[in-house]
Formats: C-alpha cells, structure tokens, sequence
C-alpha cells in the first residue's frame, strides 16, 4: 500500500508534485520519486514496501521500453499466478506485483482488470498515446481521488493531496444530507465541491483534455448468474473460498499481524489464521481498549488466543487523548468519520508500526455479505445498527441549508429486498464509508490494511446464495457459524453480533464535556446552523438524553473540518 498522484495539464511541474507528494508522505515512508514532462505531465508515488522490498521495485515504474509509467497503490494477491502465465512473453526484473500489474496491462489491455484479485488504485501514463489510464478495484479498497477543471487533471490517494493545490469549497448538498440522513456521499462525490472520487469498479480514460468514466466490474452480472449455480457441498466449497482468501492476504515480504475483537468475525478470522501454514508464533495479534469493563472485548479475545501461539498486543485508548487525536484524524480523513471506535481504531495501527509489523488483517465485510445487521430482519431502511431512536437533529440546520439536502436514492438491481439492502451497504454506504475510514487510519501510521472477508469471490458467491444460507430461524449469519464451528468453541460461534463498542457517549458527556461544548460553540457563527437549537439539544444531550452520541460527533467533525 503507497500513495500515488499525479498532475496532467500546465501545472504538472516539479514543485507542484512534490507538495502534493509531501501531503501524503505519511503512506509511504519508505521511498518517494516522481517522473515530469515540464507543463504536460507529472506522477508521484509515495512508497510503503510491501512485496519485493528492493529498489528495483521502486515507482513511477516504466515499461522495458519507456513509453508508459505506472503509479500504483494497494496489492494484487494473485500476482504469483499472473507472473507465472505471463513469464513466457515478459522478462521480469523484479518480484513485485507492480511489475506484474505493468506487465498484464500491455498483455491485455483493460482487460487485466478482470484478472486481478486484490485491491488496487493506479494511474498508467502512455507516453505516445499521451493518455492517462487509472482504475480503482471492485470495492473501493484502495482510493483515488481528482480534481478536473477542463486545463488540469490533479489526483492522488488523498483529499488533503488535492486540496492543498485547489480551493476547498464545502458542497452543501452533501454536508447538509450527512447532517439530516447519516449520508457520507455517493460513490462519486467527496464533501468538497471540486474534489471527486473514481467510484470502486470504475477506470477513467483522460485523452485530449477530455474525461471518460467507465463501470468495468458488474458485480450485480455477476451475482445474478451465480444464483443458479450451486456448488455439490457449498459449505465445503466456500471454507476452501475462505481458507484460500487468507492465504492470498498472508502473501508480503514483512510481517503479517491481525487485529482482533470478540465477535464471530474475528473469530473466524483467527481460527481461519490457524489452518495457514506459517510460522504463527511470528505473527501478531492486536486489540484495544479502553478500560471500560461495559465496553471491552479483552475477556473474549483472551479467551480466543488461550492455548494458541499468537502474541497479543493490547492498545489502550484515554479520554484525554480524543481532543488532540480527533483533530488529527479530521485532517487526514478531511471528510467526517465514524467516532471514537475509529480513533480507537487507530491506536492499532500505532501499535503495528511501531513493533515492525506493517500488514494487518482484519474481519471487515462480513456482515454486509452474510446479512449480519439487524436491520436485514426487522425490515428497516435504517444504515445504523442498534438505534431505536433518530440519530439525527434536523432542528439545528438552518431552512435554507437544510433545504439543500437530497433524500439518497439507491438502485435496486434486485428482485429480493434482502439483496438489495446488502447491495446497498456494499456499493454506497456501509463498506465505501468504513474502507474510507480504514484506509486513512492505517496509513496515518504507514501501515496496510487487508480484508479478507472482502474478496471479491467470497462476496459474490456467499451474496447469491439464497437467504436461508444468511438467515435462517432468525439466527443472522448463518452459513458463517456453521462453518466456523468446524473450528471453534460453540460458545464463540453462537455469541450475538456486538456493535465494535467504545464509551463514546459517556466521554462527550461527562470527561469531555468541556471540549465538547468549545468544539460545537465553533458553529454557532456558521450560517448553516440555529445556534439557539444547537444550545439547546447540547443540553439536552449533557442532561441525560444521550440513548446516540452520532448527532455530537457530527457536530465535533464539521467544527473541525470548516473553520
């Protein structure tokens, strides 16, 4: 996992690729080059050694014949195979994926994309052709952010790569949705007016100052024909998907760690870590904390390592260190973010890096793909778990701004409500805003993240099956437990689903009341807020009315993100 960007226009200079390759020099600490034709074309690569830790494997990287550069993030896990097919007609000077990804790209042109299992975001400049390449993978794992304003294309892995280089303008449209219905944006749109993001699947072609945006991966195509096919024992067959999902996610010259929670997906995880064959007394496993018994899963997790080889790293989190830690995250997720779980979140990465452990895998995608949420069967439209009150305040937003907000419309490419649901949080909510989140905390610490229950075989088949594999007698996540009690304590296997949990709500109350109130006292000169309304639902939430603290922590990430 690295940083690319690139700029094509009058602006592509030097100076100007190395400011923005400063802005995101924290996700590749290890090398950082460029390649410029003056005023036509510069790209940037911040790098973070992965596979083939060598020079030779430094980027941009060109072809044997110099006409095109690659930029490139993320990691295709299954570049042994492609190099293997590819070896007849390449010779190969490195053992990188980055070579094989080059490599396949001339070999098959935009059809490479279908080959590749992994997670990826890269840009291909093609010196005759003078066009610019980019994709992004199918999910959206790895970003890619632009800005195009008909004289120069900018790009890079972060909003604060272009920012820096244009004026940020708050899209109203935006902001004001996330406010009134939790909406983080469509797969195309960032909170900043001329700051967009390449939706997950899609490429772009930019030729003769002129954008195409293109959908090459069809995941509804693919779900539709898989529903018919049945394999002779799908349990057996989606273990194997499961078993071979790790092992592809294992595949890095550092060390591999994972992260660990009390819940059937960690669970299964961790005994699925168990059936690779690696030396498991060198890997890793890490938690946090935040001493609250209410809230912490350390009894479960130690529970889950007993008797097993796997070093656990416990990662406390204070009260006291939100303030300073929330304005950090806030400038490298430049967008709103998921709380306090997520700084906690990040005290994991911290951890990692700083034992030398630079791949970490964790069990995120599970629920969306096996229908873990409680609103796949209670026939809610809700994309919050657990709340049976509105998150949401509407009476503090100005009419005007308020008025500005779009109800978000998603398609429904399905017959079953249940599929469309997952569809849903697979393709516009759930997982784009969590892999938004996860992407900037792991690299905040020069880490990478990998998500094994997100690959792309595992989710399409598990998707199709009907949903008694998901659900059945009202136990969620069906086929899942049934595997995993292949190799768990029943006690684990049968443990209900537990929102990953911090006291958030307890510290903006009461241990960080004060910070609170100066954080939200920033709006009350914004126009976009009724400071009256504001005052008085803050209040209501110090006075015990607290059963959701997200409506306060929207409120700390706009004061920290506009002023």
């Amino acid at each position: 996992m690295c940083g690319i960007t690139g700029i094509i226009g009058p602006k592509a200079t030097k100076s100007n690729i190395l400011q923005m390759l400063d802005c995101q020099k924290h996700r590749g600490p290890d090398f950082t080059d460029y390649y410029v034709e003056e005023a036509k074309v510069a790209l940037g690569h911040n790098r973070l050694s992965i596979i083939d830790l060598s020079s030779n494997a430094n980027q941009p990287f060109a072809s044997d014949d110099g006409n095109l550069v690659l930029v490139f993030n993320g990691e295709i896990y299954n570049y042994i195979e492609l190099r293997k097919e590819l070896q007849p007609k390449y010779q190969f000077r490195t053992q990188s994926d980055t070579e094989v990804l080059l490599n396949a790209y001339i070999e098959w042109g935009r059809k490479c994309l279908d080959r590749f299992n992994g997670m990826f975001a890269f840009a291909i400049w093609d010196k005759r052709e003078r066009s610019l390449f980019a994709a992004r993978d199918r999910f959206g794992v790895k970003p890619f952010y632009y800005h195009f304003d008909n004289s120069n294309f900018l790009f890079g892995s972060e909003i604060r790569t272009i920012v820096d280089s244009v004026v940020k303008i708050p899209d109203e449209k935006v902001w004001s949705s996330f406010f009134i219905e939790g909406s983080y944006g469509m797969p195309n749109e960032t909170f900043w007016k001329n700051v967009c993001q390449l939706p997950g699947g899609h490429s772009l072609t930019l030729k003769n100052n002129s954008l195409q945006i293109e959908k090459w991966y069809s995941f509804e195509t693919r779900a539709k024909a898989l529903a018919t096919h049945f394999e002779n024992n799908e349990e057996e067959y989606i273990t194997n998907l499961l078993l071979k999902s790790i092992n592809l996610r294992f595949r890095a010259d550092v060390p591999v760690g994972f992260n660990l929670s009390g819940g059937l997906d960690s669970s299964t995880l961790l005994a699925l870590i168990d059936q690779q064959d690696i030396d498991k007394s060198a890997v890793e496993a890490f938690t946090f904390v935040t001493n609250d018994e209410r809230y912490d899963e350390l009894p479960w997790v130690k529970s889950m390592l007993n008797n097993r080889p796997y070093h656990l790293n416990v990662c406390p989190l204070s009260a006291n260190e939100i303030p300073e830690l929330s304005l950090k995250m806030a400038q490298h997720q430049m967008e709103p973010y998921g709380g306090i779980p997520t700084l906690a979140y990040s005290k994991i990465f911290q951890a990692a890096r700083q034992k030398g452990v630079k791949v970490l895998l964790d069990g995120q995608g599970s629920d969306e793909a096996w229908a873990g949420y409680d609103y796949y069967i209670n026939n809610s439209q809700s994309v919050i778990q657990g709340v049976s009150k509105s998150p949401f305040r509407k009476n503090v937003l100005d009419a005007e701004f308020a008025n500005t907000s779009e109800k978000s419309v998603y398609d429904k490419p399905f017959k079953d409500n249940l599929l469309n649901l997952q569809y849903r949080d697979l393709f516009y909510t759930k997982i784009p805003r969590a892999l938004r989140f996860n992407d900037r905390v792991s690299m905040m610490h020069g880490t990478e993240l990998r998500e094994p229950f997100l690959d792309y075989e595992l989710v399409e088949h598990v998707f199709s099956r009907p949903t008694d594999f998901k659900i059945k007698n009202g136990v969620q996540k069906w086929m899942l437990r049934k595997i995993a009690e292949q190799f768990l304590q029943k006690d684990l296997v049968l443990a209900p689903k537990r929102p990953l949990q911090t006291p958030q709500r307890e510290w903006l109350s009461e241990d960080l009341k004060d910070w609170v109130r100066a954080e939200v006292a920033i709006l009350y000169q914004h126009n976009w807020f009724d400071k009256k309304e504001l005052e008085t639902e803050l209040n209501a939430f110090f006075n015990g009315d607290a059963q959701s603290s997200f409506h306060i922590w929207q409120w700390i990430n706009a004061a920290q993100l506009l002023k």
